[in-house]
């Protein structure tokens, strides 16, 4: 595996950040802020630099590379593959009839094929309900084929999301990469670091992503309780305070994220589905702990590997993000200190992540998490 990383920021020309040696028909993952890959000519801009190669883009909120995490530029990590093969597949959900579910079966049954070993998803973070998304994908894969990635970003803004492949970014795509090869390999792990406080709440009104009452009272009106004066700040200083949920009759629970609220219905809008019957607490953290548990999920990931990782591939959520704050680095420092040096990292902050929980085969959506994908050939 042969890797190239670039970035570019704003009236600023391409800097390599790696040497810049020559890749034969490389995949090109491009990651960004929304503004700069909104630009007519950012396909026909990076064509130019990879002439021959496999581009998919994403809007994110921040980018991540080997030297650094940044915010408002873009990105680029190329990969050759040198014993494995890729194909990619997308769908649009602002141009099917599909719903979320049925996109996510449809996306593997169009990958599916001998030797498949790995699907790398990016999906739009807007349209696409990512609970579902994933369901539909864990409906039609192989039990062997591990699946991560996560739905992308827009900064603080949750104004829109924008991806695309071979094409300008676009709203409401959902880009599947698969893997192929005997000798290609990739495990991953995920890392929250939140911890629980507070009552512990039953759902008793819900519908998909859209939370109306906890022990039959407005949703809202009590999480506005908690907060107290940062109520006045929501959606955004909701980021700091998910909500842990436990499913009915499930074992574990996952960290969700409000995205926003409606005052009419006394509501809340998460990034995923909250069922009902669920139980709920508030969540909190501290840098420390998010650091923690960073490191943790690397190693995890790590100890799963049969070969030497050649690419990290981290998203993380821009809740994370705004707790670290300025030192946001030191989310994947902890991670950089598990590996070698020589093991390229690439990814993105997110509105949500996709992964398995450790040692389990099912991916699922989550929040407030950093989902840790190893790979190597």
């Amino acid at each position: 595996m042969k890797t190239v990383q670039l970035r570019k920021f704003k009236g600023k020309d391409w800097e390599f950040l790696t040497p810049n040696i020559k890749l034969k028909n490389p995949l090109v993952l491009v990651f960004g802020n929304r503004y700069e890959l909104e630009n007519r000519t950012i396909y026909k801009n990076v064509k130019k630099i990879f002439p021959k190669s496999h581009i998919v883009f994403a809007s994110t909120s921040g980018d991540i590379t080997s030297k650094s995490i940044d915010d408002e530029c873009i990105t680029i990590t190329a990969i050759e593959l040198e014993k494995s093969t890729f194909k990619i597949d997308t769908i649009n959900l602002s141009e099917t009839n599909l719903n979320s579910y049925q996109a996510g079966i449809e996306l593997v049954n169009n990958l599916k094929q001998d030797k498949l070993k790995y699907i790398l998803v990016i999906s739009d973070g807007s349209f696409v309900n990512g609970s579902e998304l994933t369901r539909g994908m864990n409906f039609a894969v192989d039990y062997n084929v591990l699946i991560t990635g996560g739905l992308c970003g827009d900064d603080g803004r949750f104004e829109r999301t924008i991806v695309s492949y071979n094409e300008n970014p676009k709203d409401g795509e959902i880009v599947a990469i698969g893997f192929y090869g005997d000798t290609f390999e990739a495990t991953s792990s995920v890392g929250s670091g939140w911890t629980a406080f507070g009552p512990e709440r039953l759902v008793t009104k819900a519908k998909g992503n859209i939370l109306y009452e906890l022990d039959n009272m407005p949703a809202l009106d009590l999480y506005k309780k908690y907060l107290g004066e940062k109520s006045s700040e929501l959606p955004a200083s909701a980021l700091y305070y998910p909500l842990k949920v436990k499913p009915e009759n499930e074992e574990k629970s996952y960290v969700r994220t409000i995205l926003n609220i409606n005052e009419e219905f006394n509501a809340m809008i998460f990034a995923g589905d909250v069922p009902l019957n669920s139980k709920v607490q508030l969540m909190m953290t501290n840098i420390d702990n998010l650091a923690r548990a960073s490191k943790n999920a690397t190693e995890e990931a790590l100890e799963m590997k049969i070969d030497k990782p050649q690419l990290a591939f981290l998203v993380s959520c821009i809740g994370r993000k705004l707790v670290f704050d300025q030192r946001v680095i030191e989310e994947i420092e902890e991670a950089r200190n598990v590996l070698d040096n020589e093991t390229t990292m690439c990814g993105f902050y997110s509105y949500g992540e996709i992964a398995p929980f450790h040692e389990e085969n099912m991916c699922q959506l989550h929040n407030q998490t950093l989902a840790v994908t190893l790979i190597s050939e």
